[in-house]
């Protein structure tokens, strides 16, 4: 069933009357009289609609509403160069991220002026959310914030972590750290229950410099390695919100990771 993003007030009406562009979107479908049409708000509910003649909607069936997951992942990321970015946003919509932080770190190849550059740019990977969560029959959209600059983030999140936001940093290091799903189950032990925040630092290419390592652990980050092989930023990104959707999916293990 194909869907479109709508307001909440639009969602609740019988025959709602869409805003221009949804209703240019709906007009591309080219649905025929009676085929239906799921309209989503990103806030958890759906409803569907049949098509009427001259573009006109008509409810047929109620509105479900959904709860938010279970586990609220905030990913703090390094912006990758071009298309890689876009990517990055639409597989962690796919995987139930709540929350997108994009970060300018001192190593960040992409540069982006404060400003209207960053107000453009936000709006912009905010479609791109929208976009995944309609291809992806996701009923929630993650909150995407404007590119940060690396202490403005640092300090978003030591926010969070004072708040309970259980935070993990993926690091470069020699050893390297324990593994992301070890930290979370460790992290899950020591509260004795299964952590339902959790936040993610994902540095760029040439990973965060010493002095963001330092920070991120006066933060109260948790260092963590995301598996033996060394992997690109956008890569690092999708491993860790991947593991742990899973792990707050399946709650927590007392086999090592």
């Amino acid at each position: 069933m194909d869907r479109i993003l709508a307001s909440p007030g639009t969602l609740r009406c019988d025959e709602p009357a869409l805003p221009r562009q949804d209703a240019q979107h709906l007009k591309a479908l080219r649905l025929k009289p009676g085929e239906t049409v799921e309209l989503f708000d990103g806030a958890g509910a759906v409803r569907p609609f049949a098509a009427g003649p001259g573009g006109t909607l008509k409810a047929c069936g109620g509105v479900a509403e959904f709860p938010r997951p279970a586990m609220r992942i905030s990913l703090y990321a390094c912006v990758s160069k071009g298309s890689r970015w876009d990517w990055t946003v639409e597989k962690a919509v796919e995987l139930g991220v709540s929350r997108i932080v994009p970060v300018i770190s001192s190593r960040t190849i992409v540069r982006i002026a404060p400003g209207a550059e960053r107000a453009a740019k936000a709006a912009r990977w905010r479609r791109v959310a929208a976009d995944a969560a309609r291809q992806s029959h996701a009923v929630w959209l993650p909150d995407v914030d404007e590119p940060t600059d690396f202490p403005e983030a640092v300090a978003d999140a030591a926010a969070a972590a004072a708040r309970g936001t259980a935070l993990f940093g993926a690091f470069l290091s020699d050893p390297p750290p324990p593994p992301i799903l070890q930290a979370w189950n460790a992290e899950c032990a020591a509260r004795g229950a299964a952590v339902a925040d959790a936040a993610v630092f994902i540095g760029p290419e040439g990973d965060f410099s010493p002095e963001e390592t330092e920070a991120l652990a006066k933060a109260g980050a948790t260092p963590v390695s995301l598996g033996p092989t060394v992997l690109r930023t956008e890569t690092a990104a999708i491993y860790a919100c991947a593991v742990l959707a899973a792990a707050g999916a399946a709650g927590p293990s007392h086999q090592s990771a």
